[in-house]
């Protein structure tokens, strides 16, 4: 098997906590490869997420490491074999690796938790809303990118609305609700969107009011992701030269609890609809 010249994030993510599952048990990785039978590097570049693993070793693996969280084991059991090609991979080598990373983690996802500050929510921004976003750019994407950008947007949109649509929960500002991007027709569209989303019975889109006092992560753009097991998730965050992962168990755990806090200041569903609508009455 020729090794991954690029692995993606969800590969490297796969790795890590093997490595973190081999720590815990106190071996070296030459070590767990003489106990596998494996050359002494294979571990390192599994680790690595450079060479993939079967289920069998993998679970092998897990016995040499005396792993008994069997809902981590057959998670990462999921996550074996050789590479499945999904949707995203035809954009790979035309768009930024971390938006097909972003799409790989959410095809997979168990559940997916948001807070924009400035934004609408990427998965429910329409063509002509994601469209001026990406035209603001500075400096300007070439028109052959930005339309490549804007397909593989509105290509995530199906792991909300296909079977089963994974589990969603949107924290959103009220003054990304209030910028008129792309011109007030354009706005207006994009909150008649909010609406019609919010009543998918996965979705739960939450707002921020002005009123709300403060709250951990203000200014930030991120995303929850949840996988099979609590150990196996990530957390993304927006940056100026693009997504930052997080998967340490102490980032998470801090994560979720700032996502909890945040949560506690939002209108409940039925007020924040109410106030999409006015906004979008006002335009």
């Amino acid at each position: 098997m020729a090794p991954r010249q690029k692995p993606t994030i969800r590969q490297r993510r796969f790795g890590a906590e093997l490595r973190r599952m081999r720590e815990a048990a106190g071996l070296s990785a030459p070590v767990a490869a003489e106990r596998l039978g494996a050359d002494r590097t294979m571990i390192s570049n599994i680790e690595s997420g450079r060479f993939g693993i079967s289920e069998q070793r993998l679970r092998r693996l897990a016995g040499i490491y005396e792993c008994d969280d069997t809902e981590l084991i057959d998670a990462l059991a999921a996550m074996t074999g050789g590479r499945t090609r999904g949707w995203w991979d035809e954009y790979r080598g035309k768009i930024p690796p971390d938006f097909l990373d972003v799409a790989e983690l959410e095809h997979h996802a168990t559940g997916l938790r948001t807070l924009q500050t400035a934004h609408i929510p990427g998965l429910f921004q329409t063509e002509d809303h994601a469209r001026a976003l990406f035209n603001l750019f500075v400096p300007a994407l070439p028109r052959l990118e930005v339309e490549l950008r804007i397909a593989h947007r509105l290509a995530r949109h199906a792991v909300i609305t296909n079977e089963p649509g994974v589990p969603y929960v949107g924290l959103v500002h009220e003054a990304a609700l209030r910028m008129h991007t792309g011109g007030r027709q354009v706005a207006k569209a994009q909150l008649n969107r909010l609406l019609e989303e919010s009543e998918l019975p996965n979705v739960r889109l939450l707002v921020i009011p002005f009123t709300a006092e403060g709250f951990p992560m203000a200014g930030d753009t991120m995303m929850y992701v949840s996988a099979a097991s609590p150990r196996l998730d990530t957390v993304e965050v927006d940056s100026r030269n693009g997504a930052v992962f997080f998967d340490s168990p102490t980032q998470l755990v801090n994560f979720r609890r700032r996502l909890d806090l945040v949560e506690q200041v939002t209108l409940n569903p039925n007020k924040s609809r109410d106030l999409i609508l006015e906004i979008g009455n006002d335009l």
